[in-house]
Formats: structure tokens, C-alpha cells, sequence
């Protein structure tokens, strides 16, 4: 169905009124041009204000935000995106990967003809067809065939060429096919005992332990000067070592500096893990580790560590209780030892994802809890068909091992962003990076995402209302971190809460 202007009310109230009585479940495409026909006209020509040249003057996806609210953002409704002759900034496209976009009509009249007489796009219309393709448009060529020398068969055959001439997926981008846009709940590995599979899918990370072994094996050239090397013993100890491959990347490194290792204490408190320790240990390490199957809090360790390495952080860096865990453990880390990793920060954008927004909405509310229970929550999921709308900032660090007198983990922090173009925030995607030692880091944060590394998903905190925001306006999130006492069992534990303020400017 076209959608020719932003005069749309008769022509929404008609079809949601038939998508909400209808038995059938049909979905439905709004036609929309990429760039309207007023913001194609050159002003000089057309006679128009010149103060108007830089701006909007009849954006469609303001016309497709408003006829998608009026139907209450249906997930039966997508988008057939037409693209015109000329195109608009990479911040609309962008815009427009965050929408259901289910095709891309491509008119006949946007083709070029090339030496040898065959149809042919312009480089800027091809790059906005590759950057759809990822989210498995189809493409629609619309119009009169204007290259019948060659039948209509070569347009076709030119999007194809298109397709197979797209980069290959990376490492991440295979390892998370079909987990896009796919809501998680977070690991909870302090209060559920993960399952084999699980640490089986995380030990294939290329990238996280062997950044973790080149940790270690720094902090042992620094721990441990090159004439002492053959006569020092170090202890280490790997707290959260779940089925083993810190354990081999503290040996390893050990190895390569050339450094005696006095002991290695495995701390896990998930026996089923713990199972696989012990066989390791038997046929592989033998007494050089010592298996500990116990909380790393409540364990009273015999003698006190050079180095205490650690793998407990989440999408959100903290939000697996890292520093809760590591703050009851650094008591047996001597006071000039390491920790590893020495810190990490959470981040937090903006974001824009018609998509994940109502799979929150139509998530299945537990038994005895309030309609908006599945906004109360985060998720960790692969980002895909959505739009980060400003830059992630910075929201809490945590530093180890933490010398504090009185150690505090509660937070508050106030972050304002700016969105460049008129879009819908549908809630803020989080991120984190860490400092394992020195300049040896790991992130996840897409401007220094570690390479080929795909241990960790962003965490996405959905919003139960979606805010509107014009081009140049900013919102205004208060998030804090508390800790607070449960009622059943008067245990210590923290969460993570958010708590938003808009403010448009």
C-alpha cells in the first residue's frame, strides 16, 4: 500500500481497524519513498527559501513514525522502502535499518546503462542496497523496462551480483546467526549453576582467553624480575574458573615468561564444573592446581595470592555481581598483588528498534506479576535491526582490587544524549569494556569492539513508553546501582535499576 504524505489518519484508522477485527494474519507493506518529492526539488529552481536548503521539508520517515503510532506500532505492519534519484544523508538510512523494512523497491528509472550496455547503479544507491541486505529485504524492480536489448532478466542478474559481492560475515556475525534480535535473560551465574553447554559455547571465544593469557603473562614479567624468574614461586589464583580455561591460560603464560609456579587455587562453586576440574586435574595438571569447589566468598584460603584472575563480567559489566564477588575475595590477595582484570566501565546509547520493542511487548508475563513485568528487566541480545542514536557513554568503573576503607558499590550517574536526526527512543542499549592489566583490553563497545570476540552480547533496557524526539533534541537517563537486603532470606545481593527523566531541548 503507497503512503504518498503525512495526511494519513483515514488511511491508518481504516487498516488497523481491519488488522484488529481480522482473523487472518496477513502482513502488511507500507510503500514509502526513501526521500519525498519536495526534498528532492533544487531551491534555486523551484523558487524555494533558501534558508530551508539544510532542512527537512517533508521527511517520510516522519510520515511512516506517524502512520506506525497510529496503528499502534502493529508488528504485522513493514515497510517496502522505494528508493528515489537522489538520496538522503547516511544518518536517515541509518534511521531506516531500525524500521521492518521487508523490501526495497528499486525503480528501472534509477539505472545507469555501462559500456557494454547493461543496467547499472550508481555507487551511493548500491552502498543503501548492501546496507539493507542485512536485513534480508527483497528487492522489487518497479517500472519500464528501459534495457530491453538485454531483457529484464539483467536486472536481476545485477542484484545478484550485488548480493554476492557484499562483505564476508566476520567471526561475530557467524558465530550469532540467528540470535538476532533475539531476547535473553541475562546469566545469573551467582545464583544458577550454568550448564555444560554453556561454558562449552563461551571456551570457543578466539579472542578472550588469549587476551586474558597475555594479561597474566605481563603481570608476571612485572611481578617477578628476569634475574628471579628460575627461584621465585607464584601463586596464582583463578576465582570463578568454571571448567578450566583460565586455569590454562595462567600456565600458559607462566610458561612463556619463563616464571615457577608455586600453586594454582581453582575457585568454583558449581560442582557439576567442578567435576570437570577435578578430571583435569588428574590427568592433566596434577598437584600444580588445587581445586576448590566453594564460594569464592566464604573460602578461607591457606595462603594469600601474587595474582587473582577473574572472569565474572556480564553484557553490563557489572551486572553478574563482579564487584560484589571480587570485593569478598581480594582478602586473600597479598596487598601488592595483581588483579586481572584491574577495571571495567559500562556504557549506555540511546536506541532505536521498532522490532525489539514489541517482542517485549508480546513477551509472556510470569504468573502473579503486573502487565509490565518484561519492561522491568533487561535482555542481553545481538543487535541487529536497529539504530544507536548517539555515541555510548561512559556509566560506572570499577576498579580492583579495591582499597577502600568502606567499600561501596551503590552508584548514580546522569547522562545526557543528543539525537541528530528526529527518531523514537525504544530504550538504551549497554555495553562495557575492561582493563584486564595494563594496555591489554577487552570490549564490546562497537568503537573499540574487540575483534572476532563474541563472549558477550549488548544488554538492551527496554522502555514500557517510547519517547518521541526531533531532530536535535536530547533525553536525559538517571541510572543508579543500589544494594538492598532480601526479605526472605536477609542475604546481601545488588541489582542494577534504571530510572529515566526525559527532557527534550
Amino acid at each position: 500500500m503507497p503512503l504518498n504524505s503525512s495526511k494519513c489518519v483515514n488511511q491508518a484508522q481504516c487498516l488497523n481497524e481491519y488488522m484488529t477485527s481480522s482473523y487472518y494474519q496477513q502482513q502488511y507493506w507500507m510503500q514509502v519513498p526513501v526521500m519525498s518529492a519536495v526534498d528532492q526539488c533544487d531551491p534555486v529552481i523551484e523558487g524555494l527559501d533558501d534558508d530551508m536548503d539544510d532542512e527537512k521539508l517533508d521527511d517520510t520517515w516522519q510520515w511512516w513514525d506517524k502512520f506506525r503510532s497510529l496503528c499502534d506500532s502493529n508488528k504485522r505492519l513493514g515497510v517496502a522502502l522505494e528508493l528515489t534519484p537522489d538520496l538522503p544523508s547516511p544518518g536517515v538510512i541509518e534511521r531506516w535499518l531500525s524500521e521492518p523494512v521487508k523490501a526495497v523497491v528499486v525503480p528501472t528509472s534509477l539505472f545507469l546503462t555501462n559500456k557494454k550496455g547493461y543496467p547499472v547503479l550508481s555507487k551511493a544507491h548500491q552502498a543503501v542496497i548492501k546496507s539493507l541486505f542485512k536485513l534480508e529485504v527483497q528487492v522489487i524492480i518497479s517500472g519500464q523496462d528501459r534495457h530491453p536489448e538485454k531483457t529484464i532478466r539483467a536486472y536481476q542478474q545485477y542484484m545478484d551480483h550485488l548480493w554476492q559481492s557484499q562483505d564476508p560475515v566476520d567471526t561475530v556475525g557467524q558465530f550469532a546467526k540467528g540470535y538476532e534480535d533475539f531476547l535473553q535473560s541475562p546469566l545469573q551465574p551467582l545464583m544458577d549453576n550454568l550448564e555444560s553447554q554453556t561454558y562449552e559455547i563461551f571456551e570457543k571465544d578466539p579472542v578472550k582467553y588469549s587476551q586474558y593469557q597475555k594479561a597474566v603473562y605481563r603481570a608476571l614479567l612485572d611481578r617477578v624480575p628476569l634475574e628471579d624468574r628460575d627461584k621465585t614461586d607464584i601463586l596464582i589464583m583463578v576465582v570463578g574458573a568454571g571448567r578450566g580455561p583460565l586455569v590454562r591460560a595462567s600456565i600458559a603464560a607462566a610458561d612463556e615468561a619463563g616464571c615457577k609456579l608455586k600453586k594454582i587455587y581453582a575457585v568454583e562453586k558449581n560442582p557439576n564444573a567442578v567435576i570437570t576440574l577435578e578430571n583435569i586435574r588428574e590427568s592433566e595438571w596434577g598437584n600444580l592446581v588445587d581445586v576448590i569447589s566453594c564460594d569464592m566468598r566464604e573460602w578461607e584460603a591457606p595462603e594469600k595470592a601474587d595474582i587473582l584472575v577473574s572472569e565474572l563480567l556480564g553484557s553490563f559489566g557489572d551486572n553478574e555481581l563482579s564487584p560484589e564477588c571480587l570485593d569478598g575475595a581480594q582478602r586473600y590477595l597479598k596487598d601488592d598483588g595483581i588483579s586481572i582484570p584491574v577495571q571495567y566501565t559500562s556504557y549506555l546509547a540511546p536506541l532505536m528498534s521498532c522490532k525489539l520493542y514489541n517482542e517485549v511487548r508480546g513477551s509472556k508475563v510470569e504468573r502473579g506479576k503486573p502487565p509490565e513485568a518484561p519492561f522491568e528487566m533487561p535482555y542481553v541480545v545481538r543487535l541487529h535491526n536497529c539504530s544507536i542514536l548517539d555515541k555510548p557513554k561512559p556509566v560506572f568503573t570499577f576498579s580492583h582490587p579495591n582499597r577502600d576503607e568502606v567499600i561501596d558499590n551503590c552508584r548514580y550517574e546522569t547522562l545526557e544524549f543528543t539525537s541528530s536526526e528526529a527518531a523514537v527512543v525504544h530504550g538504551f542499549a549497554g555495553y562495557f569494556d575492561t582493563q584486564l592489566y595494563k594496555d591489554v583490553m577487552l570490549s564490546i563497545v562497537p568503537d573499540t569492539h574487540s575483534p572476532g570476540m563474541f563472549s558477550w552480547f549488548p544488554i538492551y533496557f527496554p522502555i514500557r513508553t517510547p519517547i518521541k524526539l526531533e531532530s536535535g533534541a536530547s533525553v536525559c537517563l538517571e541510572i543508579y546501582k543500589y544494594r538492598y537486603k532480601s526479605q526472605d532470606d536477609d542475604e546481601d545481593d545488588d541489582d542494577d535499576r534504571d530510572d529515566d527523566e526525559y527532557d527534550e531541548c
